[in-house]
């Protein structure tokens, strides 16, 4: 009778956490352990269990086609339920047409007691566990931003890690244990449910009432610990100071096109241009005191489904939009919100019409993607260009980010991801292909959408609006140096002289931080805050210009006490990778927006004049450190 024995699963849900420390207080989402809670029929017991991801998905295991097979994975992650669970199933059941280039999935693997990953740690072990409901005494709901349940065994000594549900899932859990036990509210305690268990039969009438899909889902939510250095760009940063040096033909650029991005930043702007060199003056010359501004708790899924309507239409988008810009996103929203904030999806579109959309984009995808997956050996024998990309997207996939989870250890299906999403976004600009620092900019968006076809348009419009720092002339980059010259000048002309007087007055130390968004400068999570935050476009399109001079801000001080030279400044700058607070310097690049928002006017000289002024003063500055540079 033991072989027929059968192990049914009656409620399955993903993406429900522990944290590995005793200390519940101030939990830091960046070190929960992700798992898989479920509620089993084992052999007319009703079980209650556990198990953290590393100990259900072996990463040994995960590829499930060879190295030369197409590699478009599921990632079956788990979502909020309702609209969000039917809308990544009709989307995955789609996709599954796909399956002539479709050849890597994740799977599930059953891990028994005591065998699993060589890297399981202590913790994720002592995380796992499997109750019976007949031993439970109660379960205590408690809030805090998400719901968190805490079990009590009957057995006092022994006791349960609680389960946090940053991604919803908690009701479904409490309403499918009812199925099998009575939840009865506790006379002392109002948060504090009392289980009783009833007799099988009670059970039994329940049993063929529950859904017995598997949905398969995979959560990939890990700490980053995220350490880098400063190497990595030798194509991009060789070449900028050749860009620099340009031609003086090049350098020229339409009055207008320097005017409008300045005013964007700096709303007003006015530098009077005297005859005599060094004797450009600002004329408001009273920037005020700097106000203090505070930052908000990150938004959490409740208040994102509070903006939606009925259809799934976002509404009140300039609150929402605001409520990001100060407190950014708990993860759990991100893989829905980013695609809002970089235009994927319309702010204005039904849960309807985004169906329709993701479908017609899945189309297109795999359509780029057989492009050049049918490329024969002897064609791109004959297609230097394509040979070109494929190598050095090779080699930068095999040093982004590896020491995130997500991307690490070898035959990782993260890492197979990011190189065909950037091969397929070759087929899309050909123009462009591919440069150095563009694997930058993909991994944070794959870890959030963890899917292949969402991480790819996501990345098309993010590339949309960062395009010209990667183009040859590197136009887009030129810009954003002179303007954060300009508007460093405007807030702090003693240090921007100082800078001036070091030979620093190009800020080329700030490079990489335009050209990927301080991809390197910030730990892994605070690049997601900081990038969702700058999606908001608020206050102004520029905001990474004020995160410069606010990271500029607070480290002038020691650059002109300690009179840093010309490699002290690159040096120190460049030490500050990891080091810095996100927090603060949002704080800190707000409060001097406000601050040149607020600040007064001493004289106000025809528009024209204004823009024409703020050109030539710029470029004259320009040419003058060019020259300079150059003898």
């Amino acid at each position: 009778m033991a072989a027929d024995s059968v192990l049914k699963v009656v409620f399955e849900h993903d993406g429900v956490f522990v944290h590995p420390s005793d200390d519940e207080d101030g939990v830091d989402q960046d070190l929960l352990v992700s798992g898989s809670l479920r509620i089993l029929d084992k052999d007319a017991e009703i079980l209650v269990e556990f198990r953290p991801l590393e100990d259900a998905v072996d990463p040994s295991n995960m590829l499930c086609a060879g190295k030369d097979s197409s590699s478009v994975v599921e990632w079956n992650q788990c979502l909020e339920r309702s609209q969000s669970q039917q809308l990544l199933e009709s989307q995955h059941s789609y996709e599954t047409e796909w399956d002539m280039v479709n050849a890597v999935t994740f799977r599930k693997k059953t891990c028994n007691n005591g065998e699993g990953s060589l890297n399981h740690s202590h913790e994720r072990s002592r995380s796992t566990f499997s109750v019976s409901i007949s031993d439970l005494r109660s379960i205590t709901v408690k809030e805090e931003g998400w719901t968190f349940l805490l079990l009590q065994l009957k057995d006092a000594s022994v006791s349960l890690p609680p389960l946090h549900f940053h991604q919803g899932g908690s009701r479904e859990f409490l309403d499918n244990l009812r199925r099998f036990a009575l939840l009865t509210e506790s006379p002392d305690d109002d948060m504090c449910l009392l289980v009783s268990t009833p007799n099988r039969a009670l059970s039994q009438s329940f049993e063929n009432l529950l859904d017995d899909n598997n949905f398969g889902f995979v959560n990939k939510f890990k700490r980053d610990p995220y350490v880098t250095t400063l190497g990595g760009f030798s194509k991009v940063t060789n070449y900028i100071f050749d860009v620099l040096r340009g031609s003086e033909e090049q350098q020229q650029r339409p009055p207008e096109e320097v005017a409008d991005l300045l005013g964007e930043v700096i709303p007003g702007l006015e530098i009077n241009h005297q005859e005599e060199p060094g004797f450009e003056v600002i004329t408001r010359i009273d920037l005020g005191s700097r106000p203090q501004v505070s930052r908000q708790e990150p938004l959490t899924a409740e208040d994102w489904t509070k903006h939606q309507d009925g259809e799934g239409r976002m509404v009140e988008t300039s609150l929402l939009k605001q409520n990001i810009f100060k407190g950014g996103l708990c993860h759990a929203v991100r893989k829905e919100a980013w695609k809002f904030l970089l235009g994927y999806f319309p702010w204005e579109s039904s849960l309807e019409d985004r169906k329709v959309l993701q479908r017609a984009k899945t189309d297109e995808y795999f359509r780029m993607k057989l492009q050049w997956k049918s490329v024969s050996e002897e064609q791109e024998r004959r297609n230097s260009r394509l040979r070109d990309y494929r190598s050095l997207i090779e080699k930068d996939v095999n040093r982004t980010d590896r020491t995130n989870r997500f991307y690490e250890g070898i035959d990782n299906p993260g890492l197979v991801l990011l190189h065909d999403i950037l091969m397929t976004y070759c087929m899309y600009d050909f123009d462009l292909g591919y440069v150095q620092g563009m694997s930058d900019l993909l991994s944070p968006i794959l870890f959030v959408m963890e899917n292949e076809v969402d991480a790819f348009w996501c990345f098309v419009a993010f590339m949309d609006q960062m395009h010209q720092n990667f183009e040859e002339q590197m136009q887009g980059m030129k810009l954003q140096l002179i303007h954060l010259s300009a508007l460093l000048r405007l807030l702090d002309l003693s240090f921007w002289n100082y800078l001036e007087s070091q030979d620093s007055g190009y800020l080329y130390f700030c490079f990489r931080w335009l050209l990927i968004r301080f991809k390197r400068e910030l730990s892994f999570q605070d690049v997601l805050r900081l990038w969702e935050v700058m999606w908001t476009g608020l206050p102004c399109q520029n905001f990474h210009l004020l995160v410069c001079c606010a990271i500029l801000d607070s480290e002038k001080q020691k650059i002109m006490e300690e009179n840093y030279g010309f490699n002290e400044i690159l040096k120190h700058i460049n030490e500050l990778s990891m080091k810095l607070d996100i927090e603060e310097i949002l704080q800190k690049a707000e409060g001097i927006c406000l601050q040149i928002q607020n600040c007064k006017k001493t004289k106000t000289p025809p528009a024209e004049q204004v823009e024409q002024r703020e050109v030539d003063a710029e470029q004259r500055r320009y040419f003058q450190r060019k020259s300079k540079f150059n003898k």
